[in-house]
């Protein structure tokens, strides 16, 4: 059985060509997102609940290889998983699309986290944030500016905090969307994670052509690992396998 570590678009077109290969194989989301869209292969849903649990997992499933196509800003669960695996021995790879560049046109700051993002955004600035509900615990010293938080899911709760609001969006967005909305909006900064990807780079676009800035949080450490950029090298990679 083959362990699909999923969670992003290139996850569902893996999991497309092994079910199209009749691969055995399992999915595993972690369930940030309610409702994700489903795939043609078994899945599981939520957390391990820790190495152990997930080595229980492996032994109860028979799994004989792994492939990492999670968030790459997931890396405490990648950098879990190419560890297990390699002191088990066993094949995994990382599926790691390229991080985005800065083009012509593009205002980008680098940073390192959230907490930094206080430091570049002036008082009385509207912050649109495309990084997460997660996120938001990072952004409680952006007090004074007006926050807008955009999520797949509607809110369990009211924002955390009283300068700001939740936006809830399916992507994807176009380019003409995203322009719209920042200018209705009066966005002042875009928040992002470089996470990488054309679908989602439209908000980048979109800030370049209203003469947004933008603050980017650069990726966290990845794995020492295998790794290939796209689903098509992954879906290679698991051909090569002897089952």
């Amino acid at each position: 059985m083959l362990l699909l570590m999923a969670g992003t678009a290139e996850a569902r077109v893996i999991a497309s060509g092994l079910a199209a290969a009749e691969t055995p194989a399992i999915a595993s989301l972690a369930g940030v997102t309610r409702d994700p869209k489903d795939l043609p292969i078994r899945v599981r849903r939520g957390g391990f609940g820790g190495a152990a649990a997930f080595e229980t997992f492996l032994d109860e499933n028979a799994i004989r290889a792994i492939i990492d196509a999670t968030h790459p800003f997931a890396s405490a669960i990648s950098l879990r998983t190419a560890d297990i695996a390699q002191r088990r021995g066993l094949p995994y790879i990382q599926v790691l699309r390229p991080a985005w560049r800065a083009e012509p046109g593009d205002n980008w700051t680098e940073i390192d986290s959230e907490q930094d993002a206080a430091r570049h955004i002036e008082n009385g600035a509207t912050v649109f944030l495309a990084t997460g509900r997660q996120t938001l615990p990072g952004f409680a010293n952006l007090s004074g500016r007006r926050l807008i938080c955009r999520q797949i899911d509607a809110p369990d709760g009211p924002f955390p905090y009283p300068n700001g609001r939740f936006l809830v969006g399916r992507p994807p967005f176009s380019v003409a969307d995203e322009v719209a909305l920042f200018t209705k909006l009066g966005i002042d900064w875009l928040i992002v994670k470089n996470a990488g990807g054309s679908a989602s780079r439209t908000k980048l676009t979109a800030a370049a052509q209203l003469k947004i800035p933008v603050l980017m949080i650069r990726r966290p450490p990845q794995p020492d690992a295998p790794r290939v950029e796209t689903a098509a090298g992954a879906l290679d990679w698991a051909r090569g396998l002897e089952w």
